[in-house]
């Protein structure tokens, strides 16, 4: 039987780390490092360079994540280690980040290699972050307590990086020379934020004893993924979450550059992200009891039918005040579906093999905004317009909302094997 989250100090720390760690996710990942980065490190390039410096440096971040979430995943279930590897991922992601202060103008290789480092600490961490959530809910608490993770994490990240935007346009406010150096002590801040608020976790959260009966050899990953296969319930729901969660990043990583192209002022595309949020915050914490009342697949569906009438809207924006709209019914939507489709999944892995599982997770994961983007890239390229372009992702939230219907959803304090 699960405990209430108003009464588990260990739910609430779990929770907590969403709040640290996604402070790097605002102001590193999707903020102020690939601006940075053009304008300071690799200042001297063009644009071009720039560019594929940063996407490769990035893609091998993200490529070394998926090889080795699954097999560290097993290994933190055989050793019962699942909090010691999200200390170590921890560690790698907060260090690099604090050395970014210290790289100077020019050094873009340095740069690179410690946001590489960093991103390898955020995303290989989740594995296990994730992991835990069957340590600190039971099933019948798992939405609630889920959707109070990414709840946070808008909160936290949306918070610190408001602070750190103001910090880089009025310098001068905040005693610093110049806007370069305002970035850099953000990264700063946001190295500390991470290590302070991480901090609960590692004290309050105690995780289940090791699963020995873990094989952590090659042979033995392999035969995890024959099990996952060989579950009709798992693997029917990981492919629906890589169409529908790939729609979902799309949207999120293709919003700025839709706005643009279509002539709207990047201060205001950068307000609408912060609104985002700040609305994400409070929805999120919706979903996870709305998932408690009309069940967490019905809930899911409401977030995707709201994708699927903002993507059909964005064929027909006009002005930044609909993209303003469109911002906020994504901002409704966006942390409720996230929350959801990983509680969902953590109700459907066997017991003991969570590290294992979510490793499978987080690789799906890694795979999404690949297939979206190159699908709205292409049509875009044919069609020669960024709206019909963007009408390409309803292909993936149907889909992937088709094949979550052939999964059945598990009851609370039941699992589906």
């Amino acid at each position: 039987m699960g405990i209430s989250l108003q009464h588990n100090r260990a739910a609430w720390a779990w929770a907590l780390y969403d709040w640290a760690n996604s402070t790097f996710a605002t102001t590193v990942l999707a903020g102020f490092f690939p601006v940075l980065f053009k304008q300071y490190w690799a200042g001297d390039m063009t644009a071009t360079q720039s560019t594929f410096w940063l996407g490769l440096f990035s893609s091998a971040a993200s490529l070394l994540v998926m090889l080795i979430s699954p097999w560290l995943g097993a290994i933190a279930d055989r050793r019962g280690a699942k909090k010691r590897f999200l200390l170590l991922f921890t560690l790698i992601g907060v260090l690099p980040t604090l050395g970014l202060f210290w790289a100077g103008e020019g050094q873009w290789l340095l740069a690179a290699l410690l946001f590489a480092a960093a991103s390898v600490g955020f995303f290989g961490g989740l594995t296990f972050y994730d992991a835990l959530l069957v340590d600190v809910a039971g099933p019948e608490d798992s939405d609630r307590v889920s959707a109070w993770g990414y709840a946070l994490g808008y909160l936290g990240g949306g918070l610190l990086f408001a602070l750190n935007v103001v910090m880089a346009t009025q310098p001068e406010w905040f005693g610093l020379a110049s806007a370069a150096q305002a970035v850099k002590l953000s990264f700063v801040m946001v190295a500390i934020w991470w290590t302070v608020f991480a901090l609960p976790l590692f004290i309050r959260v105690r995780e289940r004893p090791a699963n020995m009966d873990t094989d952590t050899s090659f042979a033995g990953l392999f035969a995890i993924l024959r099990q996952a296969v060989t579950r009709p319930g798992i693997l029917t729901f990981l492919l629906a979450y890589w169409l529908y969660i790939d729609a979902v990043h799309t949207t999120i990583r293709m919003a700025v550059d839709f706005g643009m192209a279509l002539g709207f002022d990047s201060n205001s595309l950068i307000a609408a992200l912060l609104m985002v949020q700040f609305i994400a915050f409070p929805a999120a914490v919706g979903f996870g009891y709305l998932g408690e009342r009309i069940g967490t697949r019905k809930a899911i569906y409401l977030g995707l039918l709201v994708y699927v009438g903002v993507t059909a809207w964005g064929y027909y924006l006009q002005t930044e005040g609909q993209f303003f709209i469109m911002a906020a019914a994504i901002g409704l939507v966006q942390g409720g579906v996230q929350a959801l489709s990983r509680s969902f999944y953590s109700r459907l892995i066997p017991a003991g093999q969570a590290g294992a599982y979510f490793g499978l997770f987080n690789m799906i994961g890694k795979f999404a905004a690949v297939l979206g983007p190159l699908l709205v890239g292409l049509v875009a390229l044919i069609s020669g317009s960024n709206r019909v372009s963007i009408l390409s992702l309803l292909v993936l939230f149907v889909l992937g909302a088709g094949l979550l219907t052939r999964v059945r959803e598990p009851q609370p304090g039941k699992a589906v094997r």
